[in-house]
């Protein structure tokens, strides 16, 4: 590990924490968290970014009988984002450790009071040993005022408190030179930001609910955090320790480095 990481954001994805039937995976959460608590022992504070309210909303309501997409996207994360908040809550409570919720929309990161009022949430609450779980605030977003997808959420908040290291976990090990199936697909250990590595990235089509990121978005965010001089990680959240393996310098998942 090296000694000057003090502070690191890892963004966890809606197929990280769930199976494939959509339904909410109590033992992911539990690793997440368990690796948070280890980083902490260390010395260093982690910022959360969590998807899963949508799904974790519709896995309670089923299909609803509201036709707006958005309407109804705002009505699932409405009921689910507690739901989340509550097995973080009871796992962190677990471990010793204290969480709180801290939900943004993109007005939130523009220059002025805003912006200022997040830093010192930010602060406030890394200054008490206190983890906060950020996601967007679906339940209010306008279209102008949403993120892209969580990623983009979660390299504004790197970038918001200085952090050492991003940490994007997906469902695959990192980025392929193909689809990560295919027996011809090689994952690349390191890239830099000059180098053109989109046409590897395939187009993934997702269901309602599943979180609107895909590989393309990553690669995006991954470059664009990495250029502000934060090295950045593409990795899979459902391996074991992977969040520790990766500040522990092991070969874990893509990294993205500033050229």
């Amino acid at each position: 590990m090296e000694d000057n990481i003090k502070r690191v954001v890892v963004k966890v994805g809606t197929n990280v924490l769930t199976n494939k039937d959509n339904r909410i995976l109590g033992p992911v959460l539990r690793e997440l968290v368990r690796q948070i608590a280890v980083l902490y022992e260390r010395g260093i504070k982690v910022v959360l970014v969590s998807s899963g309210s949508a799904i974790a909303g519709k896995e309670i309501l089923g299909n609803t009988q509201i036709e707006d997409s958005s309407i109804r996207r705002q009505v699932y994360s409405s009921v689910g984002q507690p739901r989340m908040m509550r097995h973080y809550y009871s796992i962190f409570h677990d471990y010793g450790m204290r969480c709180a919720q801290v939900l943004a929309t993109k007005r939130d990161f523009d220059l002025g009071k805003y912006r200022e009022n997040m830093i010192n949430c930010y602060e406030g609450l890394l200054s008490e040993g206190i983890t906060p779980i950020a996601n967007e605030d679906d339940a209010v977003s306008l279209t102008m005022s949403m993120f892209t997808d969580n990623d983009e959420l979660a390299s504004l908040v790197a970038e918001l408190i200085d952090a050492d290291r991003l940490i994007i976990l997906s469902d695959t090990d990192g980025l392929y030179t193909g689809h990560p199936d295919h027996k011809d697909s090689v994952k690349l250990h390191e890239v830099k930001t000059n180098q053109n590595v989109e046409k590897y990235v395939c187009a993934s089509g997702k269901k309602e609910g599943e979180g609107r990121g895909g590989m393309a978005s990553k690669l995006k965010i991954a470059k664009v955090t990495a250029r502000k001089n934060i090295p950045t990680y593409i990795a899979n959240g459902k391996r074991e320790n992977v969040m520790v393996d990766i500040i522990d310098n092991k070969q874990i998942g893509t990294k993205f480095i500033c050229a």
